[in-house]
């Protein structure tokens, strides 16, 4: 996560593109935003209108299906274009939720000019240029900050903002000619297309592995994961655990207080057991009431003691409350371990699942660890 983005808590999902310096080049210290524009504005349309430039960002945008990589092409070559303290590009994700995808000098204090920007872009489909920021009514930021920022549209829409970002204030606003604004818009064009499609695969790809309540993996991804992590784990000699867990006396929050309870009860343990994970856990509703849990590069006591730490907070949580049900459930958890009790994805699994029922043999509300021969 980038500095801006732990500042403005919004997600970072990008990289950080290659430098190019441009931005501090001396021919252009001591002079605002503005002032640089204006001095650039003969040289830029040159260069932004010829065909090698043109045809150098559709090979590098078409080079590559991973939006964080398309976005890392654009930013550094529009700091080569215009010289700014940070140039960013922003689009939201699977959830609608903004996020950097690649940036250039990007600082923690820019983080409400940059989403400021990026969000008025997205809303206007225009591109927006403020000297000052503090002053500017359309979103009176209180950032001593000049931007240039630019919609990246495909089908007539903005998918995304690139937004140029230059510490301190410009006499007058920054200007860009009509010829240079059509030149730079002309450019990202096919950068927006491209991005366009890279983020609608990556919204595809992620409603294929997910489950469509709890937003956890699905169980079909779980199995996918598991496969090729037992595999790992066989080569390399290390542990990998696998954890099945199912709410007990789930059944009654239905039977009690309708299936539309249920779900939302059932939404509130997938983050419950999501936030006691760690952030290598693979976590996957399994299906109904049930979890899994894949826990790479871990034995059974690493495995033991995150599935104690689930099921107390599960049995500490109070579910519905927002409903002032206060409904208070525990969870049967089941642990098997490779190489210990199993060889193959599958005797994982069997393992694991079998270790569960024994708890809810038992009487629930417990942990049972994987034997070999059990």
């Amino acid at each position: 996560m980038s500095a801006a983005s732990r500042a403005t808590g919004l997600p970072t999902k990008g990289r950080r593109a290659p430098a190019t310096g441009r931005g501090s080049d001396p021919t252009y210290s001591g002079t605002d935003l503005a002032a640089r524009l204006l001095l650039l504005q003969r040289d830029r349309r040159a260069v932004l209108a010829r065909r090698d430039t043109l045809l150098d960002l559709v090979r590098a945008v078409h080079s590559t299906l991973e939006p964080a990589e398309i976005a890392s092409h654009l930013v550094s070559r529009a700091a080569v274009w215009i010289p700014a303290t940070c140039w960013a590009v922003v689009a939201p994700d699977s959830h609608g939720q903004p996020g950097v995808l690649a940036d250039i000098g990007l600082a923690a204090d820019f983080g409400p000019a940059l989403y400021g920007a990026a969000g008025w872009v997205a809303a206007h489909n225009q591109p927006f240029f403020s000297g000052d920021l503090r002053i500017d009514a359309r979103l009176r930021i209180d950032s001593a900050t000049a931007v240039l920022a630019f919609p990246l549209r495909a089908r007539e829409r903005a998918v995304g903002a690139l937004v140029g970002l230059d510490r301190g204030v410009s006499r007058v606003p920054p200007e860009l000619g009509s010829s240079l604004i059509g030149a730079m818009e002309s450019l990202l064009m096919p950068a927006g297309a491209a991005l366009d499609t890279a983020l609608m695969l990556k919204r595809t790809e992620a409603l294929s592995v997910t489950d469509d309540l709890t937003r956890l993996y699905n169980s079909r991804y779980l199995f996918l994961v598991l496969r090729r992590e037992t595999k790992l784990a066989s080569r390399s000699a290390r542990p990998l655990s696998l954890l099945f867990l199912d709410l007990d006396g789930f059944k009654s929050i239905n039977d009690s207080h309708g299936h539309l309870a249920g779900s939302r009860a059932l939404v509130e343990a997938a983050g419950v057991v999501r936030g006691s994970a760690r952030e290598t856990d693979i976590v996957a509703r399994f299906g109904g009431d049930e979890f899994a849990l894949i826990l790479p590069d871990t034995g059974s006591p690493g495995a033991l003691a995150v599935a104690e730490r689930i099921r107390d907070r599960i049995a500490r949580h109070s579910f519905l409350a927002a409903d002032s049900l206060n409904i208070h459930l525990t969870a049967s958890v089941g642990v098997a371990t490779l190489p210990d009790v199993a060889g193959t994805a599958d005797e994982l699994v069997e393992a694991a699942d079998a270790a569960m029922y024994r708890v809810k043999d038992r009487g629930k509300n417990g942990i049972q660890v994987a034997v070999p021969g059990r």
